[in-house]
């Protein structure tokens, strides 16, 4: 019973934190899109907004792999998606510049939206299969003038913690582009507040950055067996996790 007062308490804490510093932060951020051509200055202000979402959120994280990233590359990084608590992970700890490719639900929350918009992510209608498409050759494009994209390959969150099937979108856009893409293991974040529950509940998280796979060999013919192979290389790093701990 205290345990449930406690977490009903932070959680409320933390709820009113995010008000506050997104509605400040996201201002900010739509204000500087206005002159910034690149959308880094924008997203650094992000950065901060995740990162103090995670300190008074008082969750430990553990980050490894970060030295098989070169910063002179492209990539698609691809993580597993357990949380909503995913979101701030990825943005405030992944140290590097990349642009979201979102569901379009997500671009009409009132000033999140827009200031999602002005650092340059990506909108996907998955509603409609021609913006869909139209929104991946965009994604494509901004891959190849040099900023990295963040696509979760299952599409949504895991209600039980295993990975669920890939969406192909992801990886129509990878051959597309011709970059390498980055699986990434998160573990954790469903303990924090998992799908369709309200209390958050700090946790120790771990995020892993795995070895870049090179897409070069793969065509739109071919993308199933990419897919079946970063599915197969996130679910036996997932699983080889899960059995250690």
């Amino acid at each position: 019973m205290l345990k449930s007062i406690i977490y009903r308490i932070q959680t409320l804490i933390i709820i009113l934190w995010f008000v506050l510093v997104t509605v400040i932060i996201a201002t900010t951020v739509i204000v500087c899109s206005f002159f910034s051509r690149t959308g880094n200055g924008p997203h650094l202000l992000a950065r901060f907004w995740a990162n103090s979402i995670l300190w008074v959120s008082r969750i430990k994280i553990s980050v490894s792999g970060i030295d098989k990233l070169d910063r002179a590359r492209s990539y698609i990084y691809m993580p597993n998606h357990q949380s909503n608590a995913d979101i701030p992970l990825l943005l405030g700890r992944l140290p590097v510049q990349f642009r979201w490719l979102a569901k379009a639900e997500l671009f009409k929350i009132p000033i999140f939206g827009r200031a999602m918009r002005g650092v340059g992510y990506i909108s996907i209608d998955r509603s409609n299969r021609k913006s869909a498409f139209e929104s991946l050759k965009r994604a494509a494009c901004t891959i190849r003038n040099g900023t990295s994209v963040l696509i979760f390959p299952e599409g949504t969150r895991s209600r039980d913690g295993r990975i669920l099937p890939f969406k192909k979108g992801g990886f129509v856009l990878a051959v597309d582009a011709g970059v390498p893409i980055v699986p990434i293991i998160i573990r954790g974040t469903r303990e924090i507040i998992s799908k369709g529950h309200f209390l958050i509940r700090p946790a120790p998280i771990t995020m892993q950055i795995l070895d870049p796979v090179e897409t070069a060999g793969y065509t739109r013919k071919t993308k199933d067996a990419l897919l079946a192979h970063i599915r197969s290389i996130l679910i036996d790093n997932f699983e080889t996790e899960r059995r250690e701990s």
